[in-house]
Formats: C-alpha cells, structure tokens, sequence
C-alpha cells in the first residue's frame, strides 16, 4: 500500500448529480477543531481521486472512485468537496437515511409495519475491488460484491425517470 503498487476502488451512492468523470486533487488535512474530521486546505497532504459515473439518478449517482493517495476519510472528503456527499455520511453529509418514502410517490407503510424500514442507512461506500501482483509476479484482482442495500436502493431509483 505504501508504494501505491496496488490499486484500489470503490464504488459509491452520492448526492445530486456529479461530472461524468474526472480527478479531485485537492489536499487534505485535519480540522484544526473538530478531532478525526479531514477538511481539503492547501496546507494539507497531496490527495487525488479519480472518478467516474455509473449510472445517474434523479436524485442520487451511482459512481466509481480510484484513490491514488490514502488520506483518511479521502473519498468523503472529495466528495464533499465537490458538492455530491455520500449518502447517509454522517461526518462530511448529512448522515440521513435513505427512506423510500423519499422519493417515491404515494409510498404507504404497509399495515404490519409501525415505521418505515430505511433503504440504505449506512455510509454509501464500498471498497470492491484490489488489483496488485503477487509474490511471484502474477497479476491478482480481488472483487467484493456490492451490498445489497446498494442494489436495492438502484433498483427502486431506476425505477423513476432520471434527469
């Protein structure tokens, strides 16, 4: 990892609508205030992140990060920066939960439920995949599934017109 040989991705859910594809390069460092919240300042350590758009929403983009630098809370970080946080981030967003109701019209709790059930109600990231070569030189690519809250939450935006 310290050599940057292996590169890793990600795949994330983020607010509004983002660039199609690009790199944020914007140096980050520690809140002077808030202790274990990174803030982008140009006194702050090289970070770059590469992106790209998977599939865009109405409301939400579905999108793939490559770091090529490991700043804590990078990715987070970007993404607030460039005005798309992640959903449900509750340090760099706003830490909501995605409820269905949200987004989908005329939505009713069903008759056995007291209140409804969130979507996805945790930190929108996943890392999902690593690709470096091994001790003998071979090339490996390790790949994670996405969640299935990530899958559901698509599934039921697709189901809405997109932009």
């Amino acid at each position: 990892f310290e050599g940057r040989d292996i590169i890793k991705k990600y795949v994330g859910i983020v607010l509004g609508q983002p660039p199609l594809e690009g790199e944020i390069d914007a140096p980050i460092m520690e809140h002077s205030i808030k202790k274990g919240q990174m803030i982008v300042h140009a006194k702050g350590k090289t970070a770059l992140t590469s992106y790209k758009l998977i599939q865009q929403f109405k409301w939400y983009a579905f999108m793939e990060f490559q770091i090529h630098t490991g700043r804590t809370h990078q990715i987070r970080v970007h993404c607030k920066n460039i005005g798309n946080p992640l959903a449900c981030d509750p340090l760099y967003g706003d830490g909501k939960s995605v409820l269905l109701s949200s987004f989908k019209k005329n939505y009713k709790l069903s008759k056995s439920e007291w209140e409804e059930k969130p979507v996805i109600s945790r930190l929108a990231l996943h890392s999902y995949e690593l690709i470096f070569n091994d001790e003998s030189g071979k090339r490996k690519d390790l790949i994670a599934t996405v969640p299935k809250e990530f899958s559901a939450l698509m599934n039921q935006l697709s189901k809405l017109s997109t932009t």
